[in-house]
């Protein structure tokens, strides 16, 4: 019955922390563009992106993580045998990653609110994707064990990792457009109304 409560909050613990994560770096994104808005509205907008990605990283994302990680312990001293399987040993290095990429994303809050971040908008558009492949390599682990099918994950990794850059780059046409459409608009409305 304990294995199955470790279980059960691990489970929560993961969907918790990959919620934060997921959020976590788009609110960076959010932040990083506001300073290409005018005053004050730059100012107030990153003030408030900063006192929400303090608020999302130690109240949601980090709980969600020692959740995770503390509720993994309880699961492997309850099946301590697991820990000579090949599959746990890769999982594991994935977790790791994983743990990395949470406390760099502390740290990219850090130099944000610091006004140092020398990352773009884009750049962390392609960073958010992050997780989504870690979490596909981590559940298929665990889920498929020993048994995990290496070429059509690789498969899979791949396709992911195209749609992703594809999403991303239309992404970054279509906001470019937009914002060419929007300036040809005032330009027009200025010629007919000076």
């Amino acid at each position: 019955m304990a294995y199955l409560w470790l279980k059960t909050f691990h489970l929560i613990g993961i969907v918790v922390w990959f919620a934060g994560l997921f959020y976590l770096v788009r609110l960076f994104i959010y932040h990083v563009e506001a300073s290409q808005e005018p005053e004050p509205a730059s100012t107030i907008l990153k003030n408030q992106y900063q006192i929400m990605e303090k608020r999302l990283y130690n109240i949601i994302t980090t709980p969600g993580m020692v959740v995770t990680v503390a509720m993994a312990i309880g699961l492997l001293i309850n099946e301590p045998e697991v820990l000579h399987s090949r599959w746990l040993h890769i999982k594991l290095l994935f977790v790791a990653l994983l743990i990395g990429y949470h406390f760099y994303c502390g740290l990219l809050m850090k130099r944000l609110a610091e006004n140092k971040c020398s990352w773009s908008s884009q750049q962390l558009r392609a960073l958010n994707e992050a997780p989504t492949l870690l979490l596909l390599v981590i559940v298929s682990l665990a889920v498929f064990k020993n048994n995990l099918p290496v070429d059509v994950t690789s498969w899979v990794m791949v396709v992911t990792l195209i749609a992703m850059a594809s999403t991303i780059h239309l992404y970054a046409k279509k906001r470019k457009y937009d914002k060419e459409k929007k300036l040809a608009e005032v330009t027009t409305e200025l010629s007919v109304n000076p």
